[in-house]
Parts: structure tokens; C-alpha cells; sequence
């Protein structure tokens, strides 16, 4: 390193500019120490190993046997940029390690290492369940070397196989697994009944995906409701005929959607009401909604239909976001509108978003390759520093200047035109799509123009490994999905590895964009498949004025008469700076909206702490007896111990279960409801801590009180069981993620609603 570029260094750490905070000096100083010992621990015999890294008590020795054990167990001999991220994860640091880096090794080097510092058991929280079981299957020779013992868990496993997976040294689950599993160990009755351990140490796989872009989203336990009613699939039925323009508007930014006043006329001729008498209000909440699913959610793009029920997309990731729904109807009103059954939403048993879920572990840390960009939010929400691990050997890509056109279609046929002339020459082209309808479009353009593509979307994700990996071929075409979070490593060449040599020569595997993302984090996660450990690479993005990004957050920043060739390709820096403030805005927003949940979320998350903190005493002490005792000292003499401590457990848990429901209803309520008093100059979240806060105060006098009062109306006898008190708890449960409502927040409607109003509309 030189003069120039440490003092560069230095400088940026003392500016805490996100990402370059973290020294890694005093740990490259070790990468000698470490070597040193590699000799030697490569004389032992595998048992020999395996009882010396029983005894790492430092960075130094856990990576020199974790070294050691990698190269005997998997063939691989981790570079000393692994140990360096290793090394990150153990100082508790996010480590930006570039794609094809071996970040999977790297990880499981830093659990061992928890492990020895006294830190596990240790969960690798994933994205997905695919990753979790391959992960874990992989590593497992490295880690039965270092004498530990690792399991995985998936949406598949059963009890009894979580419980004995959370029991191994390392687990790796997913992070909504890991999630659902805490929510339902807070309701057992029985502690024999949980499956996690207590939480202790946490390695987030793709971090910035899941500690920034799903962080906000709650992740709900739902029990089931008889006699839940389903007014919006008669409003689907009556919106579904309705016509845009004539009936309907749609607002620029695609994000709401209103009747006209012929539009309300027809609704209130077919459902026989007025809708904007009191009594109505519930029906005219479920015709907006369905208006809503009708016009401004649409099938490929948000959402695919695939065995008789709506599964949603994840826009991050181009794949099908698991047991993921919409809130406040919207999830049944997209439903009606494909002609389907509603699927039950339930009654809320319990909820937590997934960053509190992560926050329960008292040692973090994570792994991703593009970190810096949220340097600033990993520190503000969760205290973590980025440490940017160098690559091993330096990155060659070649990344092009975007692409600009004045039209899609211009844009569209230039991309077509661009993708033939690499695939005459046989270098392997992997392209990078919005969504599942632009990936099905460009494949029936290339296929109409000769060029034979694989397409992998949301709708065939299940055989993505095979696919990513011929991606890299001679003459392959692969039209993609965003790439974040696949997991699967783009060799050149592909399976026939003959062929990696003529593959680059032809410049490598050439990454397109066929349009900008609303994170650059998402687009340097697509150009990072090309260029991995120094393979020659290329990548460009195609971009058009009528992309949903530039005219969303860009239209008033492009110039009326842009400079342009005669295909439409623009040459105007200008429209170049506009295209770059439009995804900053866009990432801006997000932003915004994570640190505005977060502040919501806040004493929600004090406040189930606290019940949480009560409920594990009722659960393991004998508290309630207690207290019933002081009430009926009478009554509890004449009672046998056994049958007097299982109904007063039975009974105060039941009711701290019963009430905590009823509370999160009753804060969703307040919740939507709170921004009609911005109208009136209040603070939303003021009004919606005065209303969360006295609500919360008055929940545990209410538990006793209904404990007393079921102990009081209930007879008991030595067979005494809970539903003879009709203590019935759900006789089904299921668990969902709550998707971001993609019309922007209550105020929001709220505002252009109240607009429309004052605008002549009803």
C-alpha cells in the first residue's frame, strides 16, 4: 500500500465514511503468525487436529486450524484475504467480501471461531432454505474436523429435527425460519414444547439484504378465527369490470389509484348502497382495496399464480418471496381478483420484525458484497462497522458506461441487437432482468431473433443452481431475475471447463442490465457474477427515459430536447446525472421508510420484551400459583400441588397469550388509523405512543384479573385440563411475513384522497 493510499485511508476513517471505518492492519499482521503454524498443524493426523482445535484460544490458531481443516475436508486451502474476513466476523464486523470470494468458507472459519471464544451455539441466518441445507451439507466435513457439530433447518423440518438442529454447535436456517421458530417457542405451554436455545450468536449471510432490505418486515404467527367475513371478494367482483380512464385513474407514479364519479356510480348501482354513508365504511375500505389490487398490482411483475394460490415476488431477488402476504386485505383482494379462494389472514398471535429478531443476539455479525453503500444504516440500526475485505486477485471487469434510451422500445431492440453480437461470437451472456414478465418478453424477442436463451425467474427458480451454473458456457445466453442473493458461483466455461480458455478469450461472461434497479447494491450484485477471482469480464446497463425509475424519481431532472443518436442511444451527460439522482432518490426513500418503521416498531418491541420477560416466569416459576394462593388461601389448601401449579400456569398464560392478540390488534388499529391527526398538525407517532403506551400499562392488571376470574367460575379435580375452562388456544396456527403495502403509507393515501375530494371527486 502506498504513501498516497494510506493516507487516504486514514482520512476516511476520520470522516466515519461508511465501509472504510474498520483498520484491518491489526489484523493482516497475524496472516504471518498464521502461516507460520500451517506446517505443523499439516504433520498431525486427523484425530490430532480435530483435539487441537479443541484448544484455539485466539485468531491466530482459529484460523490456522481452520486453514488446515478446509484443506483437508473440502481440497480448498483458504486464501489469506478468507482469514482476514474470518477474522472481521469474530471482531464483529460486517465483512464486504466481492462475489466468488468464498464467503461461505470465510463463514464457517468465524462460527468455529465463536464457538472457541465462548460465544455459541452460533446461527448463519440465510436467505433462503436452499442455501441453509446446501450450506450446512457442504461445510459439514470442515466442521466434524474441527470437532463441532452442525445441522440445518428448512420450512420442511419438523419439530423434533429443529429441536435437534438448534442442538449442534453451528445451525443454519434461514432468517423467517429462525424468526418463526422464536415466535412459537413464546407461546408453548410446556417448556420440553421449545425448539431454539437461547439466542446467542448470530453470522447474517447477505447482510445488507437482510439487515437493510428486509429488516422492517414483521414476521406474524396467525391462529385461526371462526366466522371471519370477506367483504372484498364481492367489491373484486364488481371492480373487476371497470375500465381504466372511464371509471378509474391511475396516478404517474403508479402508486394509487382513484374512482371517477361515473366509476362510483357504477359500483353503487351494483352493490345497491350509498358508499360514503356510516354505514358503509367497511365496504368502501374494501373497494379501494380492490381497486388497488386491480389497477396497480399486476401478474408476472408483483406477484405469480402457480398452483391455485398468489405467491408474491420479491423485487430484491426476482424469486418467489415464501409465505410472504399483503396486509389490510390487499393479499385477499389480489385473490378475488384471479378468480381464487381467500387464504386465511387470521387472528395475530404474536409478531416481531425481523430486525428486533436480530437483535436478540448478542453477538452479530455478517457477510455481503456490497455493504458500503449502507454503511451508514447498518451502524444507525444496528451498531455494526464495515470492514471491505480486498480481493485475493484484482478484479479486471470491464464496466461499461450505461446505455441510454430515449424509449423502451429503442432501449429493447438495442439490447436484442447487442446480446445477438455476443452470442455470434460464442461469448456467454447473462442478463439481468426487472421482473418475470420483462424476462418472458426478452426471451420471446431473442427467440424470434434466433438467439436460443434459458430464462430463470420466479416461476422455475427452484432449478437455479443448474442454470447459474452453464451460465458461464461458450455461446450461453441466460436471461435472469436479479441475481441477489442466488448463491451459486458463474464459472467460465460452465461444466466443461475445456472450454474456459476460448470463454476468455472472447472477454469472459458479459453481465447486462436490461434496466436500473432501485439500489445500486442490487446492480453491483449483477455485475459482480462476471470478473470472479480475476476472470476477464464485462458488464453495461440498458437504460430508456420511460423506465419506471427515471420517470418516478427523475422526469422534472431530464432535459426537454436531450442530445441523441439516430437508434435513440442518448449522449447527454445531463440525462446520465438524472438517471444516477433517480436511484439515489430511490434509495433515499427506502431509507426513510425503514427508519419510520423502525420508529413504530420501537416500544412495540419494549413492550413484548417486558411480556415476554412475565410470560418466561409464569412459564418456569411457580409465580402464579402464588399469587393465586394469596388470593384463596383457602381454596388452594384444599388443592393438590400438582393440579393447583398446572391450572394457574395454564390460566395466566393463557390470558397474557389472549390479551398480547388482542393488544397488536388493537395497535394495528391505532396504527392505521394515526395519520388523520397529521391533518390536525399532530405528530402520527406521538399520537401513536399516547395511544400504545397507557394501552400496554393497563395489560398486566387485566392478565390478573382474568386469571382470578377464570380460578374463581372453575371447578378442578385431579384430571383438571385447560379446555374444561375453555382455555382454547387456535386449533390451527401458520406463519407469514407481512410484504411492505406497496401504495406507500396511510398518509400518503390518506392526503391524495382527501385531494380528490376537494377536488370535485366524491
Amino acid at each position: 500500500m502506498g504513501v498516497s493510499q494510506r493516507l487516504r485511508s486514514r482520512f476516511r476513517r476520520f470522516l466515519q465514511r461508511p465501509g472504510t471505518t474498520v483498520d484491518l492492519a491489526p489484523l493482516a499482521k497475524l496472516l504471518p503468525a498464521i502461516e507460520a503454524r500451517e506446517e505443523e498443524l499439516a504433520a498431525l493426523d486427523d484425530a490430532e487436529l480435530t483435539e487441537a482445535a479443541g484448544r484455539a484460544e485466539d485468531y491466530t490458531e482459529i484460523c490456522a486450524v481452520g486453514r488446515e481443516a478446509a484443506r483437508r475436508g473440502l481440497d480448498q486451502r483458504p486464501y489469506d484475504v478468507q482469514l482476514l474476513g474470518a477474522m472481521a466476523l469474530l471482531s464483529g464486523k460486517v465483512a464486504e467480501m466481492a462475489t466468488g470470494e468464498g464467503k461461505t468458507l470465510t463463514a464457517t472459519i468465524a462460527a468455529y471461531g465463536h464457538v472457541q471464544l465462548g460465544n455459541g451455539p452460533v446461527h448463519v441466518l440465510t436467505v433462503n432454505d436452499y442455501l441453509a441445507r446446501r450450506d450446512a451439507e457442504w461445510m459439514e466435513p470442515v466442521y466434524t474436523l474441527l470437532g463441532l457439530t452442525v445441522g440445518w433447518v428448512t420450512e420442511a423440518s419438523t419439530p423434533a429435527e429443529r429441536r435437534e438442529a438448534y442442538a449442534k454447535d453451528v445451525t443454519y436456517v434461514s432468517v423467517s425460519e429462525g424468526g418463526f421458530d422464536f415466535l412459537r417457542d413464546q407461546l408453548v405451554t410446556d417448556i420440553a414444547d421449545r425448539v431454539q436455545p437461547k439466542l446467542a450468536c448470530a453470522i447474517v449471510d447477505e447482510a445488507d439484504s437482510i439487515l437493510i432490505d428486509e429488516a422492517r418486515v414483521p414476521m406474524v404467527l396467525a391462529g385461526a378465527v371462526t366466522g371471519e367475513q370477506d367483504p372484498v371478494h364481492a367489491a373484486a367482483a364488481v371492480v373487476r369490470g371497470l375500465r381504466a380512464g372511464a371509471h378509474y385513474t391511475v396516478a404517474e407514479d403508479g402508486r394509487s389509484a382513484a374512482f371517477t364519479n361515473a366509476g362510483l356510480s357504477v359500483i353503487e348501482a351494483k352493490l345497491g348502497i350509498d358508499l360514503y354513508a356510516e354505514e358503509n365504511v367497511e365496504q368502501l375500505s374494501a373497494v379501494n382495496v380492490a381497486l388497488h389490487a386491480h389497477a396497480l398490482l399486476h401478474r408476472d411483475v408483483d406477484y405469480i399464480v402457480r398452483d391455485g394460490s398468489v405467491e408474491l415476488i420479491d423485487e430484491m431477488r426476482g424469486r418467489v418471496a415464501q409465505r410472504r402476504r399483503w396486509p389490510d386485505g390487499l393479499q385477499a383482494a389480489v385473490e378475488a381478483k384471479e378468480g381464487l379462494d381467500a387464504t386465511a389472514e387470521g387472528e395475530v398471535l404474536g409478531t416481531i420484525s425481523v430486525q428486533a429478531y436480530i437483535g436478540l443476539y448478542p453477538t452479530l455479525c455478517g457477510m455481503t458484497a456490497t455493504a458500503v453503500l449502507v454503511g451508514d444504516q447498518l451502524r444507525e440500526f444496528f451498531s455494526l462497522e464495515v470492514a471491505v475485505i480486498p480481493s485475493n486477485t484484482e478484479c479486471v471487469r470491464v464496466d461499461e458506461p450505461d446505455r441510454i434510451y430515449a424509449t423502451r422500445a429503442e432501449k429493447e431492440e438495442a439490447l436484442i441487437d447487442e446480446i445477438r453480437r455476443c452470442h455470434d461470437k460464442g461469448r456467454p451472456v447473462l442478463v439481468g432482468t426487472l421482473d418475470v414478465k420483462e424476462s418472458e418478453q426478452l426471451a420471446a424477442g431473442l427467440n424470434a431473433a434466433g438467439v436460443p436463451c434459458v430464462v430463470l425467474n420466479a416461476k422455475n427458480d427452484d432449478a437455479e443452481a443448474a442454470i447459474i451454473a452453464e451460465a458461464g458456457a461458450y455461446g450461453a445466453v441466460t436471461v435472469s431475475t436479479q441475481m441477489a442473493g442466488r448463491g451459486v458461483d458463474i464459472r467460465l466455461g460452465g461444466s466443461d471447463q475445456s472450454d474456459r480458455d476460448r470463454v476468455a478469450e472472447l472477454g469472459g461472461l458479459y453481465v447486462i442490465g436490461s434496466g436500473r434497479h432501485d439500489s445500486r447494491r442490487v446492480d453491483d450484485q449483477l455485475r459482480g457474477r462476471a470478473g470472479r477471482q480475476g476472470d476477464p469480464g464485462g458488464s453495461v446497463f440498458f437504460v430508456s427515459l420511460e423506465d419506471d425509475l427515471v420517470t418516478r424519481h427523475a422526469a422534472d431532472a431530464i432535459p426537454p430536447s436531450p442530445r441523441m443518436n439516430a437508434d435513440g442511444l442518448v449522449t447527454d451527460d445531463q440525462v446520465d446525472f438524472a438517471v444516477e439522482h433517480a436511484q439515489r432518490v430511490a434509495e433515499g426513500v427506502n431509507h426513510e421508510i425503514h427508519r419510520n418503521t423502525w420508529r413504530y416498531g420501537v416500544v412495540i418491541e419494549k413492550q413484548r420484551k417486558a411480556l415476554a420477560e412475565r410470560r418466561e416466569r409464569l412459564l418456569t416459576t411457580e409465580v402464579a400459583a402464588l399469587m393465586l394462593m394469596e388470593r384463596f388461601p383457602d381454596r388452594t389448601k384444599e388443592m393438590d400441588e400438582d393440579v393447583l401449579s398446572r391450572a394457574s400456569r395454564s390460566i395466566a398464560l393463557y390470558h397474557l397469550d389472549r390479551l398480547w392478540a388482542e393488544h397488536l390488534a388493537e395497535l394495528s388499529e391505532v396504527r392505521e388509523g394515526v395519520h388523520l391527526r397529521a391533518l390536525g398538525r399532530l405528530d402520527p407517532l406521538d399520537e401513536f405512543h399516547r395511544a400504545a403506551v397507557p394501552a400496554f400499562n393497563a395489560l398486566v392488571p387485566e392478565i390478573e384479573a382474568r386469571t382470578v376470574a377464570t380460578f374463581e367460575e372453575t371447578e378442578f379435580d385431579e384430571d383438571w385440563q385447560p379446555d374444561e375452562s375453555k382455555l382454547v388456544r387456535p386449533s390451527a396456527t401458520w406463519t407469514y411475513l407481512v410484504h411492505d403495502n406497496p401504495f406507500g403509507s396511510e398518509l400518503d393515501r390518506l392526503i391524495a384522497s382527501v385531494g380528490r375530494r376537494l377536488g370535485g371527486g366524491r
